[in-house]
C-alpha cells in the first residue's frame, strides 16, 4: 500500500515537472508589428550584413553630410573667387591690358540708375549670360532702400555691383561732406544687403571733383565715368533699340567703357549689340579683372 502511494506521488511530481519545462514566456522573441527579429545567425552566416533596409548606415549618413558641406563650400568659393587683375583703366576711362601682348579688343559693359524692375534686370542678365559676359550695375542708394530684393537679384545672378551715389544729383554742386555722405551711405546699404561693398564708383552725370575722387579712393573704389555713351537715356533714342546699337558702334574703340541704363529699349537692344560686337572681334572684360587704381 505504501509503495503504491509513493509510486503515484513520484509519477505526479514527474508530470508537473515536465509541464513546467514546456512553458515559455510569451514576451520572449516578440517584436513590434512589421519588424523582423533574428533568432540568431545560422551556420556560416555573416552577421555584419544584417542591416535594416529602412535605416541608413552611419557611413552613408556621414558621406551625405560631407557631400552637402562640399556643395556649400563650392558655392561660397564661386562667389568669393579671386579674379586675376589683367586690365587697368587709363585717365580717359578706357580699359587697357596690363600686358602689351594682352587682348586689346575688349569693352566694359555698364548699366546705371538701378535697380528698377526685376523683369528688366532679368532681361539684361539673361542676355549677358547668353554671351558669357559680366557687367557693372551702378546703383543708387535710394533705389536699393526701396527694393533691396532687386540688388540681391543682381548679386545672386553673379553680376557686379557699382556705387552710383545715394541720390541721382550733381555731386560737384554739393559740399565735400555732403558728397562724401552720398558715397558712404551707398557703401553701407549695399554691405548690409548683400554682404560686400562696391569696388567701382561712377558719379551721376559723370560730374565730380578732386575731393570726391579722394573719398572714393579712401573706400578702395575705382572712380570712373565712361568713354562710350549709348545715349539710351536721350529722347532721340527712346523706344529705338536699333539707335542704341548704332550709337555704341559709332563710338567703338578698343577698351571702350560703354554707358547704358536699365531701360526697356536697352534690354531689347542688348542681344543685337553684343552679337555685333562679337562679330567685330570684341570680347567683354570681366570688371573683376580691372585694377582698382587708374594709370
Amino acid at each position: 500500500m505504501f509503495k503504491t502511494t509513493a509510486a503515484i506521488l513520484i509519477a505526479a511530481c514527474l508530470l508537473l515537472s515536465a509541464c513546467g519545462e514546456q512553458e515559455t514566456p510569451a514576451t520572449e522573441n516578440t517584436a513590434p508589428e512589421n519588424e523582423t527579429v533574428s533568432t540568431g545567425p545560422s551556420e556560416g552566416s555573416n552577421t555584419s550584413n544584417v542591416v535594416k533596409d529602412d535605416q541608413p548606415s552611419t557611413k552613408d549618413s556621414l558621406a551625405q553630410t560631407q557631400e552637402q558641406e562640399t556643395d556649400q563650400e563650392t558655392t561660397e568659393d564661386k562667389k568669393e573667387q579671386q579674379i586675376e587683375k589683367t586690365y587697368h583703366m587709363n585717365e580717359n576711362y578706357y580699359i587697357k591690358p596690363n600686358d602689351e601682348n594682352g587682348e586689346k579688343k575688349v569693352v566694359l559693359l555698364t548699366f546705371d540708375d538701378g535697380p528698377k524692375e526685376a523683369e528688366m534686370i532679368n532681361g539684361l542678365i539673361d542676355t549677358l549670360d547668353k554671351h558669357n559676359a559680366k557687367a557693372i550695375f551702378f546703383v543708387n542708394g535710394y533705389r536699393v532702400k526701396s527694393h533691396p530684393e532687386l540688388l540681391k537679384l543682381i548679386y545672386e545672378r553673379e553680376q557686379i555691383i557699382g556705387n552710383h551715389a545715394w541720390d541721382h544729383e550733381d555731386l560737384k554742386k554739393m559740399s565735400a561732406s555732403e558728397a562724401a555722405k552720398q558715397v558712404t551711405d551707398v557703401q553701407h546699404i549695399v554691405k548690409e544687403t548683400i554682404g560686400v561693398e562696391p569696388e567701382f564708383f561712377r558719379p551721376p552725370f559723370g560730374s565730380g571733383n578732386d575731393a570726391l575722387k579722394e573719398t572714393v579712393k579712401q573706400h578702395g573704389m575705382l572712380y570712373m565715368t565712361w568713354s562710350n555713351g549709348s545715349l539710351d537715356w536721350d529722347k532721340s533714342t527712346q523706344n529705338k533699340p536699333d539707335k542704341v546699337v548704332q550709337n555704341v558702334l559709332d563710338q567703338l574703340n578698343p577698351g571702350s567703357n560703354i554707358l547704358m541704363h536699365e531701360l526697356p529699349w536697352t534690354v531689347e537692344a542688348l542681344d543685337d549689340l553684343l552679337t555685333k560686337l562679337e562679330n567685330k572681334g570684341y570680347s567683354f572684360v570681366d570688371p573683376r579683372s580691372i585694377e582698382l587704381e587708374a594709370r
